[in-house]
């Protein structure tokens, strides 16, 4: 399977709210919560932002471990898209393995 690599979103002002919103974000269905979240701020924030955001949800003692459906991590899904290896490197930092 393929993806489409992520598009550099420019002149976007985040700040720590906005970062924050992502952690309120809700699955549909019976996605696990935490997964629905980090694959959210993965999708949506540059990854300065998303190494903050990591911080935030780490702290908050939600599991960046959290497996989709298919039991994959965001970390291991992550690995995947070689075009985005500062991703890879954050999460690891922020205790993904």
């Amino acid at each position: 399977m393929s993806s489409k690599d992520k598009q550099k979103v420019i002149g976007e002002e985040l700040d720590a709210a906005k970062v924050a919103r992502f952690l309120e974000m809700e699955p549909v269905g019976d996605e696990n919560a935490d997964f629905h979240v980090l694959t959210k701020a993965y999708r949506g924030l540059p990854l300065a932002y998303f190494d903050q955001f990591l911080a935030m949800f780490t702290a908050q003692g939600h599991d960046v471990n959290a497996c989709d459906q298919q039991g994959r991590t965001l970390l291991q899904i992550a690995a995947q898209h070689t075009n985005q290896p500062g991703y890879v490197e954050i999460l690891k930092k922020h205790g993904a393995r």
